[in-house]
């Protein structure tokens, strides 16, 4: 069965360590057949085990017996017959004899079974407890590009790539080990050089604190490869002579852990990640600095055969809010960066500008509360006080008591200077100028009062001697969901980079950390309340009846399709798909692919909005400045 992930750039990666005896080759060799066959019942397309895991890594002067080496040359037969009968391709690690020098070398099988080639250790650690320079030599010192092996020639040398047929994306680099812990590691060269997926067949021993250093170089090299890496290191079956090894195994991704194992198991092991070949290749795409790195020599390319996934489960978590950190503690750490880069945006432009005032329009919304809170500490930060922020409630024919009651309350809380202008009148006298049907709810109804709203807005500033601060935000911008000159436009937007599902979140977390008693109820309630632009009448009992949710879709379905569509360049199929595995609790697959339409519908035809935004400070990875992150033609064609 051809799996439906496959399409979408989905490779299986094993980090495995399998039990082991020093210097049993024999028992070595049908522990690793054996993972391979379980990594074939898991879906593994590619597993990686570690440094001299044929022979062990503590074989010591062992590595210099005839007899050792040929024994650990002819299992590899053993284990490429274990490849070809899972259709699992490996790196395994062993000492191979080339011209009169020992390698430590790890050596790439095919899922056809195939030997493609071996990568010799390009650095051997020869301090401390670490002694390989005796019996190995580098690398980079081999006077040979090929080896003899029972098999026929195989290619040799640190300077081997591995493209994938039928994989464009998938092009394996090999290193070992102690080649991560250098200044330079090979893996910065190989990923420069086309490498997406690195692989480190390694012996890590295990002193206090060495674990977490570990880890951040694994995590720290696949970012700044921009490539996916498996690391498998040697477990506790090898020699306890002096040393200690945990077997300690982790998959990494552009900067992220995916997957790692616990350490010290006797048993064999084994950590499996699914890795997403299109993010990294698209992250590459776009990064400019990646493009502009040389890999410093040439590089020989070999094909190798890959399998295809045979299952359809993604294993790799999914999150359903992108934009909103799950970790309680990361999140307020989150919060608390975003609102103090909101805050020094704003109040550099007020010390720039030399304003008097700060005005805004006051709903009683999420939105326009986070830019009453932001214009609080940037007031504070400028100096100039809240009593210059002139907030302006103006309630209209959908304004209900809710929402007018918390904006009220809120304004005077804050201590900001409040003004009061309905536009009821203003509203009815321009739609009769205009020869509109009276009781017509229609969007010149709705847009009437956006830009009557602007329009007061923009004239109180100039009365008092400031400036308009907006007060939507990133997910609304996305969509085109405000009013063409009309609440789209300002003089400064602080919510400009802020999506909806991540405006709750600052607002609760000011009502938490900045904020106590009456003022920090307020903003609970302001959470409470359903979204919506208040542009119809509300019901007999004075409840809203216009939610934004009931007509464009859910907030955090939009942002995780615009976090994967912006961020990540995904296709619509593929958001489709993960949108799936995030909410398979929350929506069915037609909910999902409704809003889905709608979102790349109006993310199309909105974009001459965004083409002419106001200038606002970005605070994450996704933004849609015209002037910065996102450039996009106003006529381009939505996916079908």
């Amino acid at each position: 069965m051809i799996s439906q992930l496959s399409p979408f750039g989905f490779l299986r990666i094993a980090a495995c360590s399998p039990e082991l005896r020093v210097a049993d080759v024999e028992f070595n060799s049908a522990q690793i057949a054996a993972q391979i066959h379980e990594a074939s019942a898991r879906g593994v397309q590619l597993a990686v085990f570690p440094e001299l895991c044929l022979t062990a890594y503590t074989c010591g002067d062992l590595f210099y017996q005839r007899s050792l080496q040929d024994r650990a040359l002819r299992q590899i037969s053993v284990i490429a017959q274990a490849c070809r009968e899972a259709r699992v391709a490996a790196v395994v690690g062993l000492p191979v004899a080339v011209a009169g020098r020992l390698f430590n070398a790890a050596c790439l099988i095919g899922a056809d079974g195939k030997v493609v080639g071996l990568v010799p250790k390009t650095y051997l650690p020869n301090t401390n407890e670490f002694y390989e320079a005796r019996w190995f030599t580098r690398g980079d010192h081999a006077k040979t590009d090929s080896v003899e092996l029972p098999e026929g020639q195989v290619p040799f040398g640190c300077h081997l790539l591995f493209a994938a047929e039928d994989w464009p994306h998938l092009v394996l680099g090999l290193e070992i080990c102690e080649d991560l812990w250098a200044i330079i590691p090979p893996s910065s060269y190989l990923a420069a050089a086309g490498a997406s997926v690195i692989a480190n067949p390694s012996a890590s021993n295990e002193v206090l604190g060495k674990k977490d250093y570990r880890e951040d170089l694994v995590r720290q090299q696949s970012a700044r490869c921009l490539a996916a890496y498996a690391y498998a290191s040697a477990g506790p079956g090898e020699s306890s002579t002096d040393l200690v090894y945990s077997g300690h195994c982790l998959i990494a991704e552009n900067g992220a852990i995916l997957a790692q194992s616990e350490r010290f198991s006797f048993q064999s092991t084994m950590t499996i990640a699914d890795v997403d070949l299109d993010k990294l290749a698209h992250e590459r795409n776009r990064n400019s600095s990646f493009a502009q790195v040389t890999a410093g020599s040439e590089f020989r390319r070999i094909s190798f055969t890959i399998a295809a996934r045979s299952d359809d489960k993604l294993l790799r978590e999914v999150d359903p809010r992108p934009f909103v950190p799950q970790d309680p503690s990361r999140r307020h750490e989150h919060c608390e960066e975003i609102f103090n880069i909101q805050a020094t945006g704003l109040a550099k432009r007020l010390i720039h500008t030399r304003a008097k005032s700060l005005v805004l329009g006051l709903s009683g919304g999420l939105d326009s509360t986070l830019a009453a809170l932001v214009a609080s500490r940037a007031c504070k930060i400028s100096g100039l006080g809240n009593s210059a922020v002139v907030a302006v409630c103006m309630p209209g024919p959908g304004t209900t008591s809710r929402t007018k009651t918390n904006a009220e309350m809120l304004a005077s809380a804050l201590g900001f200077n409040r003004r009061d202008i309905p536009i009821h009148q203003a509203v009815a006298g321009h739609l009769r100028d205009i020869g509109h049907p009276e009781g017509l709810h229609d969007l010149v109804f709705e847009n009437s009062q956006a830009r009557e709203r602007t329009q007061i807005l923009m004239n109180v500033a100039q009365q008092t001697g400031g400036f308009v601060l907006g007060t939507g935000d990133l997910s609304e911008t996305a969509l085109g969901w405000c009013t063409y000159n009309g609440d789209h436009m300002s003089m400064y937007h602080v919510n400009s980079s802020v999506p909806k599902t991540l405006v709750r979140h600052l607002v609760e977390w000011c009502a938490d950390t900045l904020f106590t008693g009456e003022t920090a109820s307020i903003l609970r309630d302001i959470c409470a309340t359903p979204i919506s632009p208040e542009l119809l009448p509300a019901s007999k009992g004075g409840e809203i009846l216009q939610q934004t949710e009931q007509i464009l879709g859910p907030y955090e379905l939009h942002d995780f399709f615009l976090y994967h569509s912006v961020r990540h360049g995904f296709t619509k199929e593929k958001i489709a798909r993960l949108a799936a595995a995030a909410f398979a609790s929350s929506y069915q697959p037609h909910e999902i692919s409704a809003c889905l339409e709608t979102f790349f519908r109006r993310f199309y035809s909105q974009q001459f909005k965004r083409s002419c935004m106001p200038d606002g400070p970005k605070v994450g990875s996704v933004a849609l400045s015209p002037r910065g992150d996102w450039r996009m033609p106003s006529d381009a064609v939505p996916p079908a």
